[in-house]
């Protein structure tokens, strides 16, 4: 009971949290059993193109008679697949960076922070579909480009609270007593930045969903696999708009916004719940009402 009691209190608290991880955990247990609760194969032609819901077809079926239920299903795997391990190459690469760079400082730090402010100024989208046409368009590429390219903004981050937590007094014994870089990066530095890592990370699965949907739109994402975003390209390379076949294009949508939108949810009341700053503060930065 007392820890339903702490989760209703939290929720309380947070509802928008409550309701991001909610949909969330929704989503990818919907992901997870596609394969046992989808209606139909997900290659099967299961009546006429474009034809809209039915009570044997709930969202219609696609340019090629596919039904959009299993589809979206199916789709969601393949979403949220990228969306996790773009976000986890991100993550690792970034987080390494900030922390060495934080932490050493000096000409290690300028150069990790002029390469990634060089990063950061060049446009996302066009480089990533640049790179996209140069290495292939299989999943795998995909989610390596994605999150060879998504490290910047963590790396700056990181480096940031490495920054601070280097100074500390128990960093500085630490070192005095002879305790190695790398002991000490590993033991006193790192534990201060799972917090931040997590949060970041939450926001990277969102940003990298959103920009494998923008890729398999431009048509440079795997051929071969059902995302969101090959939905939506698929919907409009067959005219589904100017057919009226709005079911072919709405769901894959809706589904990509609701999901950008719990990842954003659950990632502020990580960061709201994990920085004591914005918990401790007279001020909420987030919500800007007195804290209790």
């Amino acid at each position: 009971m007392s820890a339903v009691n702490a989760a209703l209190r939290a929720a309380r608290a947070q509802p928008g949290g409550a309701v991001g991880t909610v949909t969330l955990a929704l989503i990818v247990l919907l992901a997870l059993l596609a394969p046992l609760i989808a209606p139909y194969d997900i290659w099967e032609k299961a009546g006429a193109v474009y034809q809209p819901p039915s009570p044997d077809h709930l969202l219609g079926l696609d340019d090629a008679g596919a039904d959009m239920t299993t589809l979206l299903l199916w789709g969601a795997r393949t979403s949220l697949l990228v969306g996790f391990c773009a976000a986890l190459i991100a993550m690792v690469i970034g987080g390494a960076i900030g922390l060495v760079a934080g932490y050493f400082g000096g000409r290690i730090d300028a150069i990790a922070m002029r390469i990634t402010d060089y990063l950061l100024v060049i446009p996302d989208i066009p480089l990533l579909l640049i790179v996209a046409a140069v290495w292939g368009r299989s999943l795998t590429s995909v989610i390596l480009i994605i999150g060879l390219l998504s490290w910047t903004r963590t790396a700056r981050v990181v480096r940031t609270q490495a920054r601070g937590v280097r100074e500390r007094v128990y960093v500085k014994r630490a070192r005095s007593i002879g305790a190695g870089s790398l002991r000490v990066i590993v033991h006193h530095v790192l534990p201060q930045t799972v917090p931040l890592l997590s949060t970041l990370t939450i926001f990277a699965v969102g940003n990298a969903i959103l920009t494998e949907t923008a890729i398999a739109f431009l048509g440079l994402g795997d051929p071969t696999a059902v995302s969101w975003g090959r939905l939506i390209q698929n919907a409009f390379d067959g005219q589904a708009l100017s057919r009226g076949a709005w079911w072919a294009i709405v769901p894959p949508g809706l589904a990509v916004g609701v999901l950008i939108v719990s990842c954003t949810l659950v990632g502020r009341a990580l960061e709201e719940r994990l920085n004591p700053r914005l918990r401790s503060g007279h001020l909420s930065v987030r919500t800007f009402r007195v804290q209790p």
